[in-house]
């Protein structure tokens, strides 16, 4: 592997297939690429509404992408790569990082079609032809997926209550984790389940693409979003597969057999396949990363605590151990490269932003009316609310819009409301499991290039914030991927850097944002912004 100092980071998002490449021995960014889904036309005839991303639903809160898709996307990236001369053979490792809780159901062809991969003429086809008839189920469920109350409640009461439910798996049965998802599918198309020799999740599939190898184990970070495994022993629980599997075919032994091995987030499970080396000039000794959660993976970037501004809000804060939110709120995960931490998710996020500044005849790349807009209105100066669609944190319905203050209808108030609204809910209840630090914060995403928004963010939280850009996903899997380099053999190699030393040096590393203390009163102060909310909308608190 002389010369092979290249990391390539992979991300597979609800949108697109993101790439980007980090020289490990200069500490920076080289290389970085994303085709959307939708905008990419060789990404044509899958199937996907081209808004919302998705396989038209059969039924209300279905959510299921191509799994073909992933696999085309696969193959344009590194044509893309190719094509561009970028050298190819200076990649040392690969890692992956999959939307949180997305799933695929392998057949039993699966292994004997895999293994085309690895074979001498394979690179004369392409992904999706080599792969045809390896699934079980012909779709992905993806985090999306709300139509499975019951089936998350039924796991919950399998092992005795919400307090077993989070002691066992570090979280309250949230209906879009795996397991609930995988029971309906199970409970709705019984003779795909049974025909399901592996069910992988997104993050370990692409691994399995890229070894040509359906038997790889997946990781214990993004296991944690499943609903199967014990978090505090980070293997598979009988316990909680016996809850879920109550009453499918087989039962628990068969579910048991589906799941793959588990194991660190930083592992090595193979070298590229064949397939990959004669068409795309990628080297045999190009390892590959077991790949994890996007969540998991971005988490890599910062050793403390995160937050995530982007179509979902996510905020992120580290534990030194094994703890968990006994209220339920938050959810016990572990990152890319194996430490804990506790993760709470708002799905009507920067999406609902967006949507609001539409309605004012912004383009969704019109930033500068909608920054005036937030510099007219001081923080907490109106309340408005937007649910559209059923939330996870706080757990409540979806409902439309209410404008409770004496302002009229107008891109002030609305847009300034609902930033307000949306980053106070995640405030307010990461209180239930974050305690109060005076720690710079991180936040990434787009909206940390408004300075009017990272303002609010310092204020509502107390606390220093530093923007640490729009990093993503894909980066941090390319560090967490040098971390698998560096500890396979079960030995750590020298002269390669650890996670947090690699890390640093790729993000920016400006001075954190002071909140300012008039700020600070205006949402926490008597009769101040966030002692309304609670008034107005007493059903969320």
């Amino acid at each position: 592997m002389k010369n092979a100092s290249y990391a390539l980071g992979l991300d597979s998002s609800t949108q697109s297939l993101t790439a980007v490449v980090v020289d490990f021995v200069e500490g920076r960014v080289i290389f970085e690429r994303s085709l959307d889904y939708a905008r990419d036309e060789r990404l044509a005839g899958y199937g996907i509404d081209r808004k919302s991303y998705l396989v038209p639903p059969r039924v209300s809160g279905e959510a299921d992408q191509p799994p073909a898709l992933y696999l085309a996307s696969l193959d344009a990236l590194f044509a893309d790569m190719r094509a561009e001369r970028f050298p190819m053979e200076r990649i040392a490792v690969i890692n992956v990082s999959g939307q949180q809780h997305g799933h695929l159901y392998l057949g039993a062809r699966a292994r004997a079609l895999f293994a085309r991969l690895r074979a001498a003429d394979a690179s004369a086809s392409d992904l999706v032809t080599l792969l045809e008839g390896s699934l079980a189920y012909g779709t992905a469920p993806i985090w999306r997926t709300s139509n499975t109350v019951e089936e998350a409640e039924a796991i919950r009461r399998g092992v005795g209550g919400k307090a077993r439910m989070i002691e066992l798996s570090g979280s309250d049965s949230p209906l879009r984790f795996t397991g609930a998802v995988v029971r309906r599918v199970a409970r709705q198309f019984p003779a795909a389940y049974g025909e399901t020799s592996t069910i992988h999740l997104i993050s370990s599939f692409l691994p399995a693409v890229l070894v040509g190898d359906p038997t790889i184990p997946t990781d214990f970070g993004n296991a944690s979003g499943t609903s199967l495994m014990d978090y505090q022993r980070r293997l598979w629980s009988d316990e909680l597969i016996a809850a879920a599997a109550e009453g499918l075919p087989g039962g628990s032994s068969a579910l048991r057999e589906k799941l793959p091995p588990l194991v660190a987030p930083d592992t090595c499970v193979g070298g590229v396949a064949p397939y990959f080396v004669a068409k795309y000039g990628l080297t045999s000794s190009c390892r590959v990363a077991v790949g994890s959660g996007d969540n998991p993976q971005t988490k890599v970037l910062v050793a403390g605590d995160l937050l995530s501004l982007g179509t979902s809000f996510v905020f992120m804060v580290a534990t030194g151990g094994g703890a968990v939110d006994l209220e339920g709120y938050a959810n016990g995960m572990y990152d890319g490269v194996g430490r804990p931490f506790m993760f709470g998710c708002r799905t009507n996020g920067a999406m609902v932003w967006d949507r609001v500044r539409a309605r004012y005849g912004l383009a969704k790349d019109d930033y500068e009316p909608a920054e005036r807009a937030l510099a007219s209105l001081a923080p907490g100066g109106s309340l408005f609310f937007w649910q559209p669609e059923t939330e996870s944190f706080p757990v409540s319905p979806a409902f439309a819009e209410t404008r409770l203050s004496n302002r009229e209808a107008g891109l002030s108030g609305d847009y300034g409301g609902i930033v307000d609204s949306t980053l106070a809910a995640v405030y307010l209840y990461s209180r239930h499991f974050a305690p109060e630090s005076s720690a710079p914060l991180s936040v990434t995403g787009g909206a940390t290039a408004s300075p009017q928004i990272m303002r609010r963010v310092a204020a509502l939280w107390r606390r220093p914030v530093a923007a640490i850009g729009k990093v993503g996903a894909a980066l941090g899997s390319a560090v967490s991927g040098v971390s698998a380099l560096r500890r396979e053999g079960g030995r750590e190699k020298s002269g390669l850097p650890d996670a947090e030393s690699l890390s640093r040096r790729l993000l920016p590393q400006g001075s954190p944002k002071t909140p300012d203390p008039g700020d600070i009163a205006l949402y926490h102060g008597p009769g101040g912004y966030l002692e309304r909310l609670r008034a107005e909308y007493p059903r969320l608190w």
